[in-house]
């Protein structure tokens, strides 16, 4: 029997950690770079009185990223496990539909699309919880924040669309 030591593991386990938190930045970078120009845009929006102010954006998506990125590496970890392969490719579809709801949202100005893009982003994330759960109880836990972000998220988009339609 061989039996695998955790230091012969540490390569893999920081180029997996690496490789998920890239990603996840990566995909946080596209999205923002459709957001340069938006202070202005979003400040200009008439928003519920419930809005953050545009400020507070920044640092929780941060904080959500890395913790999106640490959830994925942790089920990557199980990658022995049923359904991890279905987990990180239900990840990555979701990464693909944040970035791009900032792109229908500030670039392309369509409210409706940027409400469905949201809205099936939501769904993709709680299938993501559920399967990285499934994986790794931990791994869900983290991307809890995430749901109840995007969550929170859908309601002032779809808020935000309804008070500007001439402008969304």
């Amino acid at each position: 029997m061989v039996v695998k030591s955790e230091r012969s593991d540490l390569p893999s386990a920081v180029f997996g950690l690496a490789f998920w938190l890239g990603l996840t930045f990566a995909a946080a970078a596209v999205g923002a770079y459709a957001s340069v120009n938006a202070k202005a845009f979003y400040e200009g929006l008439l928003r519920p009185e419930w809005a953050p102010p545009a400020w507070l954006f920044g640092p929780v998506w941060s904080a959500l990223y890395f913790m999106m990125g640490l959830a994925a590496f942790l089920a990557w970890r199980e990658r022995g496990r049923r359904r991890v392969n279905a987990a990180l490719c239900l990840y990555a579809g979701q990464l693909v539909l944040n970035s791009l709801w900032t792109w229908l949202f500030f670039a392309w100005r369509s409210g409706f699309a940027a409400f469905a893009g949201i809205c099936a982003l939501w769904a993709l994330v709680l299938l993501t919880l559920v399967f990285f759960w499934k994986a790794r109880a931990l791994a869900g836990m983290l991307l809890a924040p995430y749901l109840v972000w995007v969550t929170f998220a859908l309601f002032l988009s779809l808020a935000t669309w309804q008070m500007n339609p001439s402008a969304l």
